[in-house]
């Protein structure tokens, strides 16, 4: 049996949309994963190109975790708020304590996304 390999297919650099916030590019992960899940293709929305692909957001906060700038807990709640494709509400008292762990860790990922050129 012939092993597929993968290969990425360039993007031109030109038409390339950096995001806005770190928050924009996790809910773009999100989707993309449920995407994948589902057994489609995720074409990055609106024919938006972008400077990378899905995975690298994630792979970004796995990093952090693995540095452990961020803990388990916040990525738990980046996942788990970005399958709700909302962030959590500071205002909501039971939603509290996520929406500090939400902003923490985006505010944490939003240096390295913007370093590696995928944050305007």
């Amino acid at each position: 049996m012939k092993r597929q390999r993968y290969v990425p297919h360039p993007q031109p650099v030109a038409d390339q949309q950096p995001f806005d916030t770190a928050e924009e590019a996790w809910f773009w992960f999100m989707r993309a994963q449920a995407a994948r899940r589902d057994g489609c293709r995720f074409d990055g929305g609106g024919g938006m190109v972008r400077p990378c692909e899905a995975d690298d957001v994630y792979l970004v906060a796995r990093h952090l975790v693995r540095a452990g700038v961020l803990k388990v807990l916040h990525l738990r709640t980046l996942l788990d708020f970005g399958a709700r494709d909302r962030a959590p509400d500071g205002r909501v008292r039971a939603e509290q304590a996520a929406a500090r762990l939400w902003d923490e860790a985006l505010d944490r990922m939003s240096t390295i996304l913007r370093r590696k050129g995928i944050l305007a």
